[in-house]
């Protein structure tokens, strides 16, 4: 099922995404189209700062080990992403009415730079609340 239009209830989600984006270390976040979600790259130096940042809005966290216990929407996002590899992580907050908030922490091979792709999972790209998310990241399509 296809989340469309606004739910009240979802406003503290995004009030905590907003939180989240104003602490993170680094200035840019960038639209993935592959997955539709917002990302950000940010170096090992800044991870402290980054994980900070991520529990204001993401407080569940998965690993390789744990996805099977997570709710089906989240692991659906996780295999159409490729799956969860070691020292990636799957971090969540939600469903609330229905939205799942995910987050994909992705270190590279260079093991100087990390990945977070930010996204919500089974919303029509075009429609409320995505456009409201995209607002809080200061993405375009």
């Amino acid at each position: 099922m296809t989340l469309r239009g606004w739910n009240d209830a979802w406003q503290p989600l995004f009030e905590s995404l907003g939180r989240m984006k104003a602490s993170w270390p680094t200035r840019g976040w960038s639209w993935d189209p592959r997955l539709m979600c917002c990302t950000s790259s940010f170096t090992t130096e800044q991870e402290p700062a980054a994980r900070k940042a991520t529990a204001m809005a993401l407080q569940h966290e998965w690993t390789p080990a744990t996805i099977v216990r997570a709710p089906q929407q989240l692991r659906d996002v996780v295999e159409r992403a490729g799956g969860v590899r070691q020292g990636q992580l799957v971090l969540s907050t939600g469903p609330i009415n229905g939205l799942l908030v995910y987050g994909l922490w992705w270190p590279w091979g260079d093991a100087e730079t990390v990945s977070l792709r930010v996204g919500l999972a089974d919303v029509d790209p075009a429609r409320e609340p995505y456009q409201k998310f995209r607002d809080v990241f200061s993405v375009m399509l």
